[in-house]
């Protein structure tokens, strides 16, 4: 038989000692490790985020700052783009007497096929081109509003 000296069963000793620690440490609890308490997300992501829990009171003091805090553009601003409307520009007496006229979009789709002169297959697409090569204007006094 074989026998067994003294560090020898000191060392099994230790090993059974150790293998009882490890597998203790493996049995912990799911409600130890992530405890469900009744905090709701906001207020968890508030504790992550200021790391105090009072807050809900700072964010409704921003929340009645911002309400007060006056615009950026002083008002003498928005008389300014209230009157722009009838202001004459070389741009809106451009679009006010010579309006475009429509030009109707062609929708055409290609079916598949094969291309160049070693044939290559291309797939089916769709394509859109005007109805008319050019950009068409009315003549001023002409009505556009029939089209």
């Amino acid at each position: 038989m074989f026998l067994q000296t003294s560090t020898d069963r000191r060392l099994q000793a230790c090993a059974w000692l150790t293998i009882a620690l490890l597998a203790s440490g493996c049995s912990t609890s799911k409600e130890e490790m992530l405890p469900h308490g009744g905090a709701t997300m906001m207020e968890v992501w508030d504790q992550g985020t200021t790391g105090s829990a009072g807050s809900a009171g700072s964010r409704l003091l921003l929340d009645a700052r911002q309400s007060l805090r006056r615009p950026l553009a002083p008002p003498q601003a928005a008389v300014h783009n209230d009157n722009a409307a009838f202001t004459r520009t070389a741009q809106n007496e451009i679009y006010s007497q010579f309006q475009r006229l429509p030009n109707p979009d062609l929708v055409m789709y290609v079916f598949p096929h094969l291309a160049g002169s070693d044939p290559a297959p291309v797939p089916g697409y769709t394509t859109v081109f005007p109805f008319y090569q050019r950009v068409q204007y009315a003549m001023p006094g002409e009505r556009t509003e029939d089209y």
